[in-house]
């Protein structure tokens, strides 16, 4: 597997996360995946997680790219599908091993050239993963791993918000991602062009002005805060100033 500097950056970034998990004692908490999210932006988890609920069956063949240490990866495990869970930091998955025993498939893989044949899915799931890759690069893999028919899922950050951009970019500068993270965030145009290869699509838009509501912390609980900026999404369904989506796209087309 040929990978860049970015890559390499990430993937021992990675290890050194999931090797400190590993010393200190794997336990339960890596499982309970939107559970861990702060309450203001649980909202796009709890979502794709509903999805999942909704859509996966216990006879699919399902893969998750960018699995990390396994945080989303219980919600696929519990549809009881045959889960293949892949990433690019081998100590990473060396938590999941930890945690699901051998309930899961693990395989390390670059998400820009996936070591599976075509057709090998029915369905593809990402949690906040697709900026780890060159985007035509991972579509496309996303896109020839799935069986006609097949199923998409995900939910990730959206790289039009100024605000989310400045912050996003302060934490390159203090080293805590690398440069094409930046560059790989999803767009409007990247999910329609996406979207493009199925016979149907759904999105939805999360936290349009979450970054004015943090500021009311100090003055509001959380779960105040999270019940307002959910209400502000529905009543004005504002896509380009929002901070996360959930993508569902159905039924593979046949090229």
């Amino acid at each position: 597997m040929k990978i860049n500097n970015d890559k390499i950056i990430e993937c021992n970034r990675y290890n050194k996360r999931a090797s400190s998990q590993l010393e200190t004692g794997v336990t339960q908490k890596y499982i309970l995946g939107s559970e861990l999210i702060p309450t203001v932006i649980r909202a796009p988890y709890l979502c794709y997680e509903s999805f999942i609920k909704e859509n996966i069956l216990p006879c699919h063949d399902v893969l998750e790219i960018g699995s990390g240490t396994g945080m989303h990866t219980f919600c696929l495990v519990a549809t009881g599908a045959n889960v293949t869970a892949t990433d690019i930091s081998g100590k990473s998955l060396e938590v999941i091993k930890k945690v699901f025993n051998n309930r899961v498939t693990l395989s390390i893989a670059d998400m820009e050239a996936l070591p599976f044949e075509s057709n090998s899915f029915d369905v593809v799931v990402s949690a906040g993963s697709l900026s780890y890759g060159e985007p035509s690069l991972v579509d496309s893999e996303i896109v020839r791993v799935l069986r006609p028919g097949g199923l998409f899922i995900c939910v990730d950050s959206l790289n039009h918000n100024p605000i989310y951009r400045f912050n996003r970019w302060i934490h390159y500068k203090k080293g805590e991602r690398s440069k094409s993270t930046l560059k790989y965030m999803p767009t409007l145009h990247r999910i329609k062009t996406l979207s493009g290869n199925f016979n149907s699509s759904s999105v939805k838009y999360f936290g349009s002005i979450s970054w004015v509501l943090q500021m009311l912390t100090p003055i509001f609980h959380q779960k105040k805060i999270a019940q307002i900026s959910d209400f502000i999404d529905r009543l004005f369904r504002v896509r380009r100033s929002a901070f996360k989506f959930v993508l569902i796209a159905k039924n593979k087309i046949i090229s």
